[in-house]
């Protein structure tokens, strides 16, 4: 045996024993990868270039090796593998080395041949294998699925690589190349993503049902199976991705830093004229800064859970970064549309039957005296102070500001402008709101090795918005004004999508609808500004999907763990079983109080955004 292929040399033997990983390059043999100890192996032989779409199915898995088909390396690498694979049977009782190849059949045969030894196969494994693969489709077109008993499980014409081993147990998986081109040989760019995540959720269950019937280890679901390891290479695309998004605020670029002088001009004006809208200088470079998002290397991510993640973001912050470009522009409103898309019809419906059903009254608000920008910063700063009794790291601050109307929490921080006014009975539903959530998910985002959750996955504010309404709720702080409020708004991004002008929605709003004329404004202020900003239509959307994934059993916790979305919830789940990422490092402290969990378990049982309505109607 060659130096290079002398497993007492290596390191891995004792990394395993203290339940690490390994990733080694075997001179002249190939590269090993294993995340850490697991009773399985995969492995594709193959020549000088590997077959891209094959490799990448195959460095997807938690533990995979790529090695040589040279024919006079065949005993060195079997003589390799024997030692490794015995560590993982002494461990494990039992371990699958399943072997990946090419299929070489022509057009129309099976996608998938399973090959399996003619004796001693492991027909449980077999069974669930092969169920697996036939939901791994492309192009609509359901697979083909054959099964092969043979003497000696291997490639044609290389030797088996089952070195004798008791409690190895070998299988092999010709693959078609049904991913690419059979033309030019050209991976499909929109089609592979979708089959090597189906593929690898595949291999998972069966590796799942092999780990359950033949070995000692017992994952508690197929998805601990996948990789724990958040690789260098997806931690830097990470960090690039969160250095982008940090080197810019779009809320803050869109909002005027005039929105008082606008109202007296639009009053004096006696409601006829849209006002002048000012906006903060923009002293970044879109161009520099769209040339660094594109030269982040998201197709070297091997996890297909984190390509997605990645490449969805990189997407996003492209339209960002475009729409900040557009900026008063008519184009505006497209690149805003393209974003949060239009109202759906049902939210549309239940935003008119808010407003018809909650009728406009003098609010309590109003009959209090409200609490300045100063006093209203004094209790944020109590409340961020009892938070960091839990968590003396968080490092959010309040900020009074001249340039923002109203209040935010921007890059985690607790922004107040200074002609905010904030009557008593809602300072505990702003703080709920902007503290409880917006600062709480920016935080225990930052506690976790991805930090796009800190910023936010791709489509997180429909989400976001929606519990942080709900805290207002389960605080007893969502009045009927309140949320005729946010009906009012998706009133007023369907009349801007519709085509209305300015003043047209205000006077809809005013009007038609009753809003107190300074009310009206704002909340078309809001719509308009930028040139067309259709996000205030998501606060009503993101309560109304919330309260209906609730009441279906998602794990308040789990959406807490930073600004996700709820497209994403099954890869964020996923990520927890493997353990990539942690319980959210803090609980918004209303959660501990009997008001809010009696009401939690109102919406556990189901309550629709119309019976939330009538509940708090008076």
């Amino acid at each position: 045996m060659s130096q290079a292929a002398r497993p007492a040399d290596a390191h891995w033997r004792a990394a395993l024993q203290r339940g690490e990983g390994v990733d080694q390059r075997i001179e002249g043999l190939g590269h090993l990868h294993l995340d850490r100890p697991l009773p399985f192996l995969c492995l594709y032989r193959h020549g000088e270039e590997p077959d891209p779409g094959l490799k990448r199915l195959l460095t997807a898995q938690a533990n995979y090796c790529l090695a040589t088909d040279q024919p006079d390396r065949q005993a060195a690498l079997r003589d390799w593998l024997a030692p490794l694979l015995a560590e993982l049977v002494s461990q494990f009782g039992a371990v699958l080395l399943l072997e990946l190849w090419p299929q070489v059949e022509g057009d129309g045969g099976p996608a998938f041949t399973l090959h399996a030894p003619r004796h001693g196969a492991p027909q449980r494994l077999l069974e669930r294998l092969e169920g697996a693969l036939a939901q791994v489709h492309i192009h609509r077109r359901n697979p083909r699925i054959a099964l092969q008993y043979r003497d000696a499980v291997a490639p044609p014409g290389l030797p088996p690589l089952c070195p004798g081993v008791a409690g190895v147990q070998c299988l092999g998986l010709a693959v078609a190349p049904v991913f690419r081109d059979p033309d030019s040989g050209a991976l499909y760019s929109f089609a592979y993503p979708a089959y090597r995540r189906r593929f690898t959720r595949a291999l998972k269950r069966a590796l799942y049902t092999f780990a359950l019937h033949y070995t000692r280890h017992r994952p508690a679901h197929y998805h601990e199976l996948g990789p724990r390891a958040f690789t260098r290479t997806a931690a830097e695309v990470d960090r690039r991705l969160a250095q982008i998004d940090a080197g810019f605020d779009l809320l803050l670029h869109v909002s005027p830093v005039n929105s008082a002088a606008a109202w007296a001009e639009f009053e004096a004006g006696g409601f006829q004229r849209p006002p002048e809208l000012l906006y903060r200088p923009r002293t970044l470079s879109v161009t520099r800064l769209k040339r660094a998002l594109w030269a982040i290397p998201v197709e070297r991510i091997a996890d297909p859970a984190l390509n997605d993640l990645f490449s969805a973001r990189r997407d996003e912050l492209d339209r960002q970064l475009t729409l900040l470009a557009d900026r008063n522009t008519p184009r505006f409103l497209f690149g805003s549309r393209q974003l949060f898309g239009d109202p759906p019809p049902a939210v549309v419906a239940d935003a008119q039957w808010l407003l018809e059903r909650l009728p406009p009254r003098p609010s309590a608000d109003a009959r209090s005296e409200p609490l300045d920008a100063a006093a209203f910063a004094r209790r944020a700063e109590a409340e961020l102070a009892w938070y960091r009794e839990q968590a003396p790291e968080l490092a959010a601050r309040v900020e009074l500001r001249d340039d923002i109307p109203g209040i935010m929490v921007s890059h985690g921080n607790f922004l107040i402008g200074r002609d905010a006014r904030v009557p008593p009975q809602r300072v505990g539903a702003a703080l709920a709101h902007e503290i409880g959530i917006h600062a709480l998910t920016w935080f225990n985002g930052s506690q976790q090795p991805l930090q796009g959750l800190r910023n936010g996955l791709a489509g997180y504010e429909p989400l976001q918005e929606g519990l942080a309404v709900l805290a207002e709720y389960l605080v007893d702080g969502l009045t009927a004004t309140r949320l005729r409020q946010l009906a009012g708004r998706v009133e007023a991004v369907r009349c801007l999508t519709d085509g209305a002008s300015f003043v047209d929605t205000f006077r809809r709003l005013h009007t038609h609808w009753g809003f107190p004329a300074r009310s009206a404004f704002m909340t078309t202020l809001r719509c308009f500004r930028g040139g067309g900003y259709t996000k205030d239509a998501i606060y009503l959307q993101g309560l109304r999907e919330l309260l209906a994934r609730l009441a279906e059993g998602v794990a308040l916790d789990t959406l807490l763990l930073g600004k996700i979305s709820l497209p994403w919830l099954p890869v964020i789940e996923e990520l927890r079983w493997r353990h990539v990422l942690q319980p959210p490092r803090l609980r918004p402290r209303f959660l501990d109080t009997d008001t809010a969990r009696a009401r939690l378990q109102r919406v556990r049982r189901g309550l629709t955004l119309r019976q939330l309505a009538e509940e708090i109607s008076p």
